[in-house]
């Protein structure tokens, strides 16, 4: 590619920029700078994310905008997971909104911030086959992508400001896509530039009554994040102080922050976690800790008089009640994995928190809707203190009986102090992927994810679709 020599190109006789540092990083990033145990967790994240993709493709949001998808057309560059091919806009589109549909992928927990990195699979996978890059340098694109939102989760929080996480995740999936392309540092800059301006996303997404749009609101990100991209591999400037400039990232949306991204390296993904059950993460340990006492305790759903969850105050402020809304009317999938007392309600009464727990069916049934309301959500600031570095809660079960049963968590299998194992992931893949899917299907997924660091991107994707089922 010839260096780009427009506005943006680099000045030497100024100070460069945060866009500019930021692209800087993603440049000289390569497959040597990660460590086998960071390699191991992209990999068990792609196949994480990948199950959920499989286990999504029914979703109502889904099939609409497959609708729009198939209705629209697009050059055939790129493929969608399951079948067919399209633009590789609307593939990240696509393939993003089927890995955050289910709310079953990965997650990263900041001070002040929640995201899922693998939110960015969909855009770094169409850069990646539109490139024709190797896994090795699509999971180096891929480890950027999780670099980028990671750290801005960490250094520059935007919750408390009204805006949703997915505004960090359209800068990390321009990132990744941009590497991905192979894009040189300016026109890194650039899709960082652009994606940064134009993608800031509002937090009434997850307030208050929620809608399709929060399946959907990522993966929209992520396309917009790989347009940026493909708009500064062609030449497209974006503003060069983005991030520190007059009415810029920082006055605007985040507050003032800084990242030594000269000092970064791609071993975030270590700290990301995995979900072992189909809910809200700040969940998890709960969800544990109540199907965990109920074994201990022999006692059934049925004979719970009420239910206490003392939990952090992150928890309690998204899906306890807190500021973001009521969370004891649950009348829809998007409610009812985002509301703490639905899913540690269902929890008890169904022993396990799967996608058959948010049908619209079992989400009306009478026992469920009169168990949530008889939960009760607390913040404790003792366990708040010690978030993100535990997952602390305290399930307090009142019985029928009179016998109160209490358990303490600090953590849950999929945390980073119990990561799930490479064999771990692979049950939940197969419990999640395997309806209607044809096994030997799975099995070469599995094999494929295993080994992506000596096959091609094009390659993984031969694996990944079938023949469609079904009315779309």
């Amino acid at each position: 590619m010839t260096p780009y020599r427009g506005a943006a190109a680099w000045r030497l006789d100024e100070p460069r920029t945060q866009a500019e540092r930021l692209a800087s990083f993603v440049s000289r990033a390569n497959w040597g700078d990660i460590s086998p145990a960071a390699r191991e967790a992209l990999k068990i994240r792609v196949l994480d994310s990948l199950g959920c993709a499989y286990g999504a493709i029914a979703g109502e949001p889904v099939r609409m905008l497959r609708k729009q998808v198939d209705e629209f057309g697009g050059k055939p560059l790129c493929t969608l997971i399951g079948g067919g091919r399209s633009a590789p806009d609307r593939a990240a589109f696509y393939n993003g909104a089927l890995v955050r549909y289910l709310d079953y992928n990965d997650s990263y927990l900041a001070k002040g911030e929640t995201c899922h990195p693998s939110d960015s699979l969909g855009a770094v996978l169409a850069a990646a086959e539109y490139a024709g890059i190797p896994g090795k340098e699509f999971l180096t694109a891929l480890a950027v992508a999780y670099q980028v939102q990671c750290r801005l989760s960490d250094a520059a929080p935007v919750r408390a400001r009204g805006f949703d996480h997915v505004t960090h995740g359209a800068i990390a999936a321009a990132a990744g896509a941009a590497k991905a392309l192979r894009l040189d540092p300016p026109r890194i800059a650039n899709a960082v530039a652009i994606a940064g301006t134009a993608n800031n996303a509002l937090r009434v997404t997850r307030t208050g009554e929620l809608s399709h749009w929060k399946g959907l609101a990522a993966p929209n990100a992520g396309a917009a994040g790989l347009q940026a991209a493909f708009l500064a591999m062609r030449g497209v400037t974006g503003p060069r102080e983005m991030f520190e400039g007059v009415k810029g990232w920082m006055q605007v949306v985040s507050g003032p922050f800084e990242i030594d991204w000269e000092g970064e390296n791609l071993e975030r993904v270590n700290r990301t976690i995995l979900k072992k059950y189909n809910a809200e993460i700040h969940s998890q340990s709960a969800i544990e800790g109540m199907i965990g006492l109920m074994a201990e305790g022999g006692f059934t759903a049925a004979g719970i008089e009420r239910i206490r969850i003392d939990i952090f105050d992150v928890a309690h402020l998204i899906i306890g009640g807190g500021a973001e809304g009521d969370k004891t009317a649950v009348h829809t999938k998007e409610e009812a994995d985002h509301s703490l007392p639905y899913i540690v309600a269902v929890a008890a009464l169904d022993g396990e928190v799967t996608p058959a727990q948010y049908t619209s069916e079992r989400i009306a049934r009478d026992d469920v809707q009169r168990l949530l309301q008889r939960v009760e959500v607390v913040p404790d600031p003792a366990f708040s203190s010690r978030f993100p570095e535990e997952h602390a809660c305290r399930l307090t079960v009142t019985l029928a009986d009179a016998r109160i049963l209490v358990r303490e968590m600090s953590d849950y299998e999929g945390f980073h102090t119990r990561p799930m194992s490479w064999e771990g992931i692979v049950r939940k893949f197969y419990a999640v992927a395997g309806e209607r899917r044809p096994r030997a299907l799975l099995d070469s997924v599995v094999k494929a994810v295993r080994h992506l660091e000596k096959i091609s991107v094009r390659n993984l994707f031969m694996h990944l679709v079938w023949k469609r089922e079904g009315p779309q």
